[in-house]
């Protein structure tokens, strides 16, 4: 036994022993208690079953039986039996054939295998049976069944006794096992790990693409991931010894689904934070649908409440795909994200959507289907969204109006149409600039007389036309220039015949007028816009903003008209455009 022996502390947290034990049992039922290793019975008719130890000692135990070595009497004067006529009894020669395992049992005068005891199934299907472990051997005439008990090299018995030996050679038990790997290669698999995942958290964080179709080895620029991360290799000497090519094993790291699994924890942590943020707090919905660009309907829910310092936050807390966009399926979309994240309907107190009937409907809307389960859950119309709604339904009413801004959209698109016509309206603009700066028109400082350009307004944000029409006021000599050399040296027809058509509305007192009304209303409206989009506005104060620029607009009406009229005369005198007489009469081309 003396390639078992090592020192070992000799006191362990050892399980009550119990008699009968079920394998079926829970071993988290047995309850563990203090003994010294050093009294542990060491016959083997004495001993509880090792399996009525508590898991987590039988290793301890199993390593003090075998210190301690089997139990062989060799001075007890064995008796005899009488076997088959003849008288038999335990032979002493075998402790020395059998010296690693085999042990007598003074009491029962019967022998036990010390291995199959500590590793042996109980009652297992090695031969003999429980005769080794629980019964004992008796049949001294029999000495075949010890042969037989060993068994071939994968017999159960070898099998035990394999595992006694791993069990006291250190780098071959499985606690070693775990902790083979040096403190250096944990922390380089730490690295190698935290260099994806920092790349990845750049990423996500300004929205920016992790692949592209290409991103074989021999190219120069293989995207942003890769390219982040041997970045990152280049600038940091430990990171570059255990990343990429120089990863061990091969154990990279930046397969693409790894990618996806490190987007989701990140996605999955942000909204833990925010739901543990909110805390029990009361909340209201932000609800938007729109198809994306594979023309699938993926619903927006963005969650609106206030924080334990008295602060009104606002969360986007996912992008839900949806198979239409009817209420009910909205609602199930909800309730389904709700329940993922631990909300309730009941805690609802606010509901903002824009005027789509699915949404606003008095019957079966979503407001309505939501209402029926939470009185409290109040609906409010977005006002920058109502007044989105309000200055389109004007512009397309009014026929001067709409006329004037498809004047405007059609200016942007030529003059803004190729890169050339593009530099040509800034080389025109500075070459003004400068020229007003000489003539002392204009005055110079910092931040003053900025180049621009002629942005396209978009369609969704009414407010953008405010900036596309600031811009034009100062661009319209440029413009005029650009549209003037289009006319002379375009060399299509159809150009040249769009650019004249477009100068010369340009150039009346008509689009001078409705271009200084329009900017001055839509001076006080994107005001208003701007206001009622700031994430700490509240429905009071967004009521007594609206109620103060209608009035505006009504002093406007009842008294800006000299300041206007004064405002679209100096225009019309800087750029060589007839000035109608107020006076005279009107007369509507449209009549008969």
């Amino acid at each position: 036994m003396d390639k078992f022996l090592i020192k070992k502390p000799r006191t362990v947290q050892e399980s009550t022993p119990i008699e009968s034990f079920d394998d079926s049992n829970t071993q988290n039922s047995l309850k563990r208690s203090r003994i010294d290793l050093n009294n542990l019975p060491s016959d083997p008719g004495l001993r509880p079953k090792i399996l009525s130890y508590h898991p987590n000692d039988r290793d301890d135990i199993r390593r003090a039986y075998l210190q301690k070595g089997p139990c062989q009497p060799i001075q007890h004067n064995f008796p005899q039996r009488d076997i088959s006529g003849l008288l038999r009894r335990f032979n002493l020669a075998w402790f020395e054939e059998y010296k690693n395992w085999l042990e007598y049992n003074i009491e029962k005068d019967a022998a036990f295998c010390l291995c199959c005891y500590l590793f042996g199934l109980d009652g297992g299907n090695h031969k003999g049976g429980n005769a080794f472990i629980v019964e004992g051997f008796r049949l001294w005439n029999r000495k075949e069944k010890l042969r037989e008990h060993v068994g071939g090299i994968n017999s159960t018995h070898n099998r035990a006794v394999k595992g006694c030996e791993d069990l006291m050679k250190q780098p071959q038990h499985i606690q070693s096992v775990f902790e083979k790997h040096s403190t250096q290669e944990k922390r380089d698999y730490r690295t190698c790990l935290y260099a994806p995942v920092v790349v990845a958290r750049f990423l996500l964080r300004r929205g920016q693409a992790f692949r592209g179709h290409d991103e074989s080895e021999d190219l120069s620029d293989r995207e942003n991931f890769l390219e982040l991360l041997q970045f990152l290799a280049d600038h940091n000497e430990d990171i570059k010894k255990v990343v990429l090519e120089n990863t061990p094993k091969n154990h990279k790291l930046t397969h693409h689904d790894i990618q996806k699994d490190v987007v989701n924890m990140a996605a999955c942590e942000t909204s833990n934070a925010i739901i543990k943020e909110m805390g029990e707090a009361f909340f209201s919905i932000l609800v938007d649908e729109s198809r994306d660009i594979s023309n699938k309907e993926q619903m927006a829910l963005v969650l609106r409440y206030v924080n334990m310092k008295g602060i009104v936050i606002e969360r986007f807390i996912a992008i839900v795909h949806v198979s239409s966009t009817t209420s009910l399926s909205l609602k199930e979309a909800i309730e389904s994200l709700f329940a993922r994240h631990g909300l309730s309907i009941s805690r609802v107190r606010g509901q903002g959507y824009d005027g789509a009937s699915n949404m606003r409907g008095e019957f079966n809307g979503l407001k309505a289907l939501i209402l029926r389960e939470n009185e409290f859950a109040f609906y409010v119309h977005c006002f920058a969204h109502q007044l989105q709604l309000t200055l389109v339904a004007i512009a397309k009413k009014h026929e001067d109006v709409a006329d004037f801004f498809l004047i405007v959209a059609n200016i942007v698109i030529v003059v803004g149409g190729s890169c050339k016509r593009h530099d040509a309206l800034q080389n025109a603009q500075v070459a003004n600039l400068q020229k007003a700066l000489d003539n002392g028109d204009l005055k110079s400082g910092r931040g003053l007389n900025q180049v621009t350009t002629l942005k396209r307004a978009g369609d969704t944000r009414w407010g953008s036309y405010y900036n596309t029409l600031l811009n034009l006021i100062v661009m319209f000599k440029s413009a005029i220039e650009v549209l003037g050399m289009i006319a002379a040296d375009d060399p299509s027809t159809d150009h040249k015949a769009q650019a004249r058509s477009i100068k010369k509305s340009m150039l009346s007192f008509k689009f001078a007028f409705s271009l200084h009304l329009v900017k001055n209303v839509m001076g006080i409206t994107n005001e208003l816009s701007i206001a009622l989009q700031k994430k700490t506005q509240d429905i009071v104060n967004a009521m007594a903003l609206v109620e103060m620029s209608k009035q505006r607009l009504q002093m406007m009406r009842d008294d800006g008209w000299d300041s206007l009229l004064a405002e679209v005369s100096s225009f019309c005198s800087n750029h060589n455009i007839s000035f109608s007489n107020m006076s005279e009469m009107f007369v509507s081309s449209d009549r008969p």
